[in-house]
């Protein structure tokens, strides 16, 4: 009878660290989520003042960069300003191919 308390024991502190660790993570996704709905609204913006075809592909990649700059350096600003380099850098390049 105590092995099978023990077993259930063990079974129901598994199910709650299982359930902390998946609600972490879902928190992490709404968070990125969020993050990249206005991301990608705001490079759409700013593409079109620069007369720019909006190009999903160059958006998704602005964000995936401000995503992990934010979350790194917690500025908005900094993750902002490199991502926005870096994307220019890089369709600089790709024209001179």
């Amino acid at each position: 009878m105590k092995v099978s308390k023990y077993k259930f024991f063990i079974f129901v502190n598994l199910i709650i660290l299982f359930n902390s660790f998946n609600s972490y993570f879902l928190a992490q996704t709404k968070q990125n989520s969020i993050i990249k709905l206005f991301c990608l609204q705001s490079v759409k913006e700013e593409m079109m003042k620069a007369e720019m075809a909006y190009s999903e592909e160059i958006a998704n990649k602005t964000c995936d960069c401000y995503y992990e700059e934010f979350t790194q350096t917690a500025s908005h600003q900094d993750a902002k300003t490199k991502c926005k380099l870096q994307t220019k850098e890089n369709l600089n390049h790709n024209r001179k191919i």
